[in-house]
């Protein structure tokens, strides 16, 4: 288990299966995933001044990771309705 916040496993764990499956056979899914992991991550050094960044910067890192979020939760409930 990460320490990093926000990871989709913890926050959506109801639906860890359709994480596993979608990452393996949807390759957009699979993009959309990475790419939220790096903007989590990176808000978590910034956060813990790790890698500190200018306030600005570091509000729109956690706007893009709350989008990505979004439209990652909208795939997921879409295939468990499938």
């Amino acid at each position: 288990m990460s320490h990093t916040p926000h990871e989709l496993a913890d926050d959506f764990p109801e639906y860890a299966d359709a994480i596993t499956e979608l990452k393996s056979k949807d390759a957009h899914f699979s993009r959309l995933m990475d790419e939220y992991h790096d903007v989590n991550r990176a808000v978590h050094r910034a956060e813990t001044k790790l890698e500190p960044i200018d306030d600005l910067a570091e509000d729109e890192l956690r706007k893009t990771r709350m989008a990505l979020k979004d439209e990652l939760y909208k795939m997921l409930r879409a295939a468990a309705e499938a």
